[in-house]
């Protein structure tokens, strides 16, 4: 029997755990990884899964503030991804990542990211930026964007974005009103600026290639 991954999805009252979690299971299944996909608030859970997701949807503060309430889960995924289990933050679970957010109010991030969370400002376009827009990068540039060819659509809902970026750490952009950090990485922690989970095709094959992933 080949060995089961443990997938933690991080629950901290944010984000769309149900559909984050059904698309992991069904990126896992097309993968061929026997997996087994945990929405959890249990940092003992997080500490011992092989991949962890933060998801994350509204305001910067108020996921930090989330996150900070469930007692010893930030410690949890501090340690464990410090220790190399590969980590994806989906929307403000990435943003999250960087060193600061400056959404309403200063708060501090994980601090993995150069950065930090400011609003958009992109001339003649309203914000949110809400709905499909296409990926940049360089093909072969990272093992999350295997399978995928510059110009593929993701879905977006977000008014702020990560500025002062390290250049490494992005691993693609999109365009609106100007280059905007879409995806990033920084050894064995990524994140995803757009909804990875309603992003059909295209963020199946991340999640697959997450799955994939030995940073």
């Amino acid at each position: 029997m080949r060995d089961m991954m443990k997938i933690a999805v991080v629950d901290y009252g944010s984000g769309n755990l149900a559909s984050a979690s059904r698309a992991l299971a069904l990126a896992a299944e097309r993968a061929g990884i026997a997996a087994e996909v945990a929405v959890t608030a249990d940092p003992a859970t997080v500490a011992q899964a092989q991949r962890i997701v933060l998801p994350g949807q509204g305001a910067f503060a108020d996921c930090a503030s989330g996150l900070a309430a469930v007692r010893g889960m930030r410690d949890a995924i501090e340690a464990a991804t410090a220790a190399g289990t590969p980590f994806l933050g989906i929307c403000v679970g990435m943003q999250l990542m960087a060193e600061r957010g400056l959404e309403h109010t200063e708060t501090p991030g994980f601090g993995w990211l150069q950065g930090d969370i400011t609003v958009m400002d992109p001339p003649g376009l309203r914000l949110p930026q809400m709905g499909w827009n296409a990926l940049d990068f360089t093909p072969g540039a990272h093992p999350l964007l295997d399978g995928l060819a510059p110009g593929d659509h993701t879905y977006f809902v977000h008014s702020y974005a990560l500025t002062g970026a390290a250049p490494d750490q992005v691993i693609a952009t999109t365009d609106y009103g100007g280059p905007v950090v879409a995806m990033v990485a920084s050894g064995n922690r990524a994140g995803t600026q757009f909804h990875v989970e309603k992003s059909q095709e295209v963020g199946l094959r991340i999640l697959a290639n997450f799955l994939r992933w030995t940073p």
